[in-house]
């Protein structure tokens, strides 16, 4: 079983390690270069992505982060995990640092703001899935080794991506009690620590 650790600066880590407990993992706060260490995958929940990231610098997170990433670390970003995962974001505030990683531009609240929160069923991996947007980023663009995985309406906006071990999407699977995405990840971080 995989031990996949939840980045536990802010925002929706509880259920995060529910949601991957009910998808076969193992889970664990993640707040210390340490923890990181220990880790097979990790989760970068929703939340406020210029808090994280200011969170991120002040716990000395974003080398070690950008550093695990380019060792090949599969890594779950969901709503501001997506932005954080994201290599460039618009309408960022000055100075606003990813750890980066998906070749995407994603923007930030594109979706409106806290009361424009919707839900909508969408097809994930070819499969239904009840999402919930709460403040949410698209993805604007996305370079040729990006896999677009769900897009939303209006417009067919791109709202989950695949680059290699890095998945995000705009939306918070963890508050739907459905495991599917969570168990494509667990699946994701097997097939890397099988090889």
């Amino acid at each position: 079983m995989p031990t996949i650790g939840v980045l536990a600066l802010q925002g929706d880590v509880r259920e995060h390690v529910a949601m991957l407990e009910a998808a076969g993992a193992g889970a664990t706060p993640v707040r210390r270069p340490a923890e990181l260490e220990a880790v097979d995958g990790l989760v970068i929940p929703g939340g406020e992505s210029t808090t994280m990231w200011k969170l991120a610098e002040i716990f000395e997170m974003l080398e070690p982060l950008r550093l695990r990433i380019k060792d090949g670390l599969p890594v779950y970003g969901s709503c501001a995990g997506m932005i954080m995962l994201a290599d460039r974001i618009e309408d960022g505030v000055d100075g606003q640092q990813t750890i980066g990683g998906l070749d995407m531009v994603v923007r930030r609240n594109a979706f409106g703001r806290q009361v424009d929160s919707f839900e909508a069923d969408l097809t994930f991996d070819g499969g239904p899935v009840h999402a919930v947007f709460i403040r949410a980023p698209w993805v604007e663009s996305v370079g040729p080794e990006v896999e677009v995985l769900a897009t939303a309406p209006p417009g067919d906006r791109i709202v989950a991506v695949r680059q290699g071990p890095l998945l995000a999407t705009s939306f918070h699977p963890e508050l739907t009690g459905d495991t599917r995405v969570h168990r494509y990840f667990v699946n994701m971080v097997n097939t890397v620590r099988d090889h």
